[in-house]
């Protein structure tokens, strides 16, 4: 195991969730401050066929999946505001549970995996509440930090995405019912250095749950 894990305490996990939210909104700050969105159809920032840096805003979930669609009475202001709240919950609720293992000299596997996932929570916690009152908007433009008014209120602000990996790209035979004849991309979503974190602490307590 990595000695840094394997010797994991209070302090160790402050300094890699303060590591890990630097780097993610660093990373989104730069793309932020020197790209305009990129639109449909058009070209990505990188495109090296399996690899694409491209930049888009989240207003909703993970893989762009919006409250409001789930529950169709909620207005698209009302749905954002909920997701916000309920990010600051999470973190709050993640950070509440990291102390208590550490309290209790649980796993050190188990606390690194909570230090990702609170950091990725964190970092796109970060977006939502403040990104719409610190940015202008990028649609068409890049972004100017701290404008007389932002793209959004306080609360409001979208998770920029810039990662994807499409793998690999096929047409469904023509005789399956719903999809067939249509184009479909493995892996086709655009994600960001703390949804990595969290899919990463995830994955590993999922492998190695006996450990933990």
């Amino acid at each position: 195991m990595i000695p840094f894990i394997k010797n994991i305490d209070a302090k160790k996990s402050l300094v890699l969730i303060l590591a890990l939210i630097f780097l993610d909104q660093v990373v989104k700050f730069y793309i932020k401050l020197n790209y305009p969105l990129t639109t449909f159809g058009e070209l990505p920032i990188i495109d090296i066929g399996f690899f694409k840096l491209l930049f888009i805003e989240n207003k909703g979930m993970a893989m762009g999946a919006r409250l409001n669609t789930l529950f169709p009475f909620l207005d698209d202001n009302t749905a954002k505001l909920i997701l916000t709240l309920f990010r600051i919950v999470a973190c709050i609720g993640l950070g509440v549970w990291l102390r208590s293992m550490i309290k209790k000299k649980a796993s050190h596997l188990l606390i690194f995996c909570l230090c990702l996932i609170l950091a990725g929570a964190i970092g796109n916690l970060i977006d939502s509440v403040f990104y719409g009152v610190i940015f202008s908007s990028s649609y068409g433009q890049v972004a100017t930090l701290f404008p007389e008014v932002g793209y959004a209120p306080l609360f409001y602000g979208s998770v920029v995405d810039m990662i994807q990996f499409p793998l690999a790209t096929w047409i469904w035979p023509e005789w399956l019912p719903v999809i067939g004849g249509q184009e479909y991309t493995f892996f086709e979503y655009v994600f960001n250095f703390a949804d990595s974190y969290i899919s990463t602490g995830v994955l590993l307590l999922l492998i190695f749950n006996n450990k933990v």
